[in-house]
């Protein structure tokens, strides 16, 4: 899949747990779970704006793109 999530690096870097970033941005720790495994057909545009706010980082810093 040429989109690749790198939610876990971001989380790992702002030292969060996945139960804590999933409460603080109001999904389910499975649905973050499926964020992060890159298994996710789609995304809100306001879940992902939640979640760069607690991580205070960019869309860019979480999803990359690669040429296959």
């Amino acid at each position: 899949m040429p989109i690749i999530v790198n939610l876990d690096v971001m989380m790992a870097k702002r030292k969060i747990s996945s139960l804590e970033l999933a409460e603080r941005v109001g999904i389910t720790t499975a649905n973050l779970s499926i964020l992060k495994t890159g298994k996710a057909k789609a995304v809100r545009f306001s879940t992902l704006e939640k979640i760069c706010d607690e991580l205070d980082c960019q869309p860019g810093d979480i999803l990359e793109f690669r040429k296959e």
